[in-house]
């Protein structure tokens, strides 16, 4: 089985967030269970020179973008066993961010017809085409209408991700002529809502529609969670399905990581968490005592992360609880604003670094004992399996992915601990739970043990991705 991966970023050459970080491990996974995964993305200016160094050119060719061509030079590297081809056009990929641009929309048209139009050039038939988010989200589309007719591109199936909802490439109708290059009778695939709309018509062209987990495929469903794409999914319901995603567990191991205070695995957890803890909060400037619960928080700083719960109980929760905060982030000023002002307020129990440190991130997962993840939405979420990899207990609203890896451990089984509506209240009562648990010191241990123990890895994910697969080649 062959597979062309399509994403608009992929470790270790780019990644702005969690579909970098996907693209990075998935087709890795892919690989070492004998599938022959490979990856297309821009060969963006911003790459790391020495990563730069290891790509080499193979062709150069033109892209149809509408009535226009445009030259598209196609590289080729690899990484860990994974062939990474890289489609190049310095006119739309020398940039110095790889988003928001005024025309992402022509640049990702132009990256998604370029995905089909290198195949020949490329000695590699995919059996199945898997595409991410908006930013491939034509190229479904453009098999579809210009490609499935063509012998030398028939039985191709295609698969689009959806990563995140919220962000569908939503445009003006003028695109469909100018930019995209549809035929007339066609514009109804991407018409949505008066609108144009890349991901809509993924969802219409696509053999398979997946989403990051299973709780996330039946929330998108209702209006609340869709962002307005809940009737078109109603009516795809039959191909609509939900994966977990995974971590990296290699990257993310307290056994061998770099960046934390001291080593330890699920044996000889106890010294290892009591010294990363000591040394998290001399790092953060807090108070140094181990008779203290921890929690770490590691988010941006928006609503939909939770943080307008945090922000309606947590003055009053400092105030009556002995407990510490430790707070990674950055986003809206209101957000950055309210947690310099609770520092102020409470020296010895709060701690806020505004911005993104990636060690720091990883001494927290280390050092805390509780994370706190009130998300009103959560496709499928890192950070939490990342906390529970490093012995620290996730609290959790239940949503998406949150509801699909964390389990309340109220019942002895759990490994976490987990609130249902989006509430202050029932976040706060959950953090107490949490709190309580920590001093009853068995219960506690034998909580972190099955945390540590819980496989997040890539090749469960892997798997259900090759069933999907297999079914879609039947």
């Amino acid at each position: 089985m062959k597979v062309l991966y399509v994403s608009s970023e992929a470790l270790p050459y780019m990644a702005s967030g969690g579909l970098g970080d996907v693209a990075g491990s998935l087709p890795q996974a892919l690989r070492k269970r004998l599938i022959g995964c490979r990856v297309v993305m821009p060969l963006y200016d911003t790459i790391k020179q020495e990563l730069k160094d290891t790509i080499t050119f193979i062709t150069s060719i033109s892209v149809p973008v509408a009535w226009r061509r445009q030259y598209c030079g196609i590289f080729q590297a690899k990484h860990k066993g994974v062939i990474y081809y890289f489609i190049d056009n310095q006119y739309y990929f020398k940039r110095d961010t790889i988003y928001g641009h005024f025309d992402d929309a022509e640049r990702f048209t132009f990256f998604s017809r370029a995905v089909l139009e290198i195949l020949p050039y490329i000695d590699f038939k995919p059996d199945i085409i898997h595409c991410n988010d908006w930013q491939s989200a034509l190229t479904p589309v453009f098999y579809t209408t210009m490609y499935a007719k063509d012998p030398w591109y028939q039985g191709i199936k295609t698969v689009f991700t959806i990563h995140n909802i919220q962000y569908q490439g939503t445009y003006g109708m003028d695109l469909i002529g100018d930019v995209v290059g549809l035929k007339d009778e066609d514009a109804h695939i991407l018409e949505y809502d008066g609108d144009v709309n890349f991901m809509k018509g993924a969802i219409e062209c696509a053999d398979m529609v997946s989403t990051v987990s299973p709780s996330y495929a039946n929330e998108i469903l209702d209006p609340w969670y869709s962002h307005g794409l809940d009737t078109i999914l109603r009516q795809r319901q039959w191909k609509l399905c939900g994966i977990l995603n995974g971590i990296d567990v290699e990257n993310y191991n307290p056994e061998t990581d770099q960046f934390i205070f001291d080593n330890f695995d699920v044996d000889h957890y106890v010294g290892g968490k009591k010294y990363n803890k000591k040394n998290l909060q001399e790092q953060m400037g807090l108070p140094v005592r181990a008779d203290v619960p921890l929690i770490g928080i590691v988010s941006r700083l928006v609503s939909h992360k939770g943080l307008d719960l945090i922000k309606g109980i947590f003055d009053e929760f400092l105030s009556t609880t002995d407990v510490q905060v430790a707070i990674l982030g950055s986003g809206d000023w209101q957000y950055e604003n309210y947690f310099n002002e609770l520092k102020a307020r409470y020296p010895s129990k709060i701690a806020a670094r505004i911005g993104f440190v990636p060690e720091l991130a990883r001494q927290i997962y280390a050092g805390a004992d509780l994370f706190l993840m009130p998300s009103k939405s959560e496709p499928c979420g890192l950070s939490q399996m990342v906390a529970l990899r490093y012995g620290t207990i996730p609290i959790v609203r239940e949503t998406g992915g949150l509801h699909d890896s964390i389990t309340d451990s109220g019942d002895g089984k759990g490994n976490g601990f987990t609130f249902k509506t989006y509430n202050a209240h029932d976040m706060l009562d959950a953090i107490k739970r949490g709190i309580e648990a920590y001093y009853n010191k068995d219960h506690w241990n034998e909580l972190i043990v099955r945390a540590m123990e819980c496989d997040n890895s890539w090749g469960k994910s892997a798997n259900e991705y090759i069933k999907m697969y297999r079914n879609l080649l039947k």
